[in-house]
């Protein structure tokens, strides 16, 4: 049986934010690591922040999608 089938869509997108959010933390080590270093490769670190950022604006559009309309 399909695991995906049993699941509702927003805890499949519940649980991919949470990937999503533990990818952006390792990101932000990674990067904290690389700049610690001397003499680290700038291009390297401009790729990484690039992609934090991507992965910033994919939760940020996840938690949208998940929290609901509020119509006052």
């Amino acid at each position: 049986m399909n695991f995906h089938a049993e699941m509702s869509h927003e805890e499949i997108a519940r649980a991919r934010l949470e990937v999503l959010r533990r990818e952006h933390r390792d990101l932000d080590d990674a990067i904290a690591a690389l700049a610690a270093q001397p003499g680290a490769p700038s291009l390297t670190l401009q790729r990484l922040k690039r992609q934090k950022l991507a992965l910033k604006d994919r939760i940020a559009r996840l938690e949208d999608e998940l929290t609901p309309d509020i119509i006052a």
